[in-house]
């Protein structure tokens, strides 16, 4: 019976961080967030950032705050979501993982050999 539970709690959290996913992709927050949260351009980092963060700020958005001109398209996309989604997304945004590495390829270090002299 206990491994039924167990079983049973990690499928439903599966799930939330699946319906979450599909939901990020949905709402096509990679668009300007990345893929994996990353941010790209003005769009912040949401990946690895602490849950309580992240919820506070879609939070804050929900009730039509933001920082700056570009926050304000986030308004609608944080008012689609629901109490549940609002705490599930601050969730899964903070558990993504970083898929990008860590190193930064500088543009000095580019070999340029075999590149058709373009």
């Amino acid at each position: 019976m206990h491994k039924f539970l167990l079983f049973a709690g990690f499928s439903l959290l599966l799930s939330a961080s699946n319906d979450m996913e599909a939901l990020y992709l949905k709402n096509a927050c990679n668009s300007c967030h990345g893929m994996y949260g990353e941010g790209m351009g003005a769009s912040p980092r949401l990946q690895g950032q602490r849950e309580g963060v992240l919820l506070r700020r879609l939070k804050d958005l929900q009730k039509g705050k933001t920082r700056s001109a570009f926050g304000t398209i986030m308004v609608s996309f944080a008012k689609s979501l629901d109490e549940n989604q609002t705490i599930e997304m601050a969730k899964y945004l903070s558990q993504m993982k970083r898929i990008i590495p860590e190193e930064t390829y500088e543009l000095d270090s580019y070999d340029n050999t075999g590149d058709g002299s373009s």
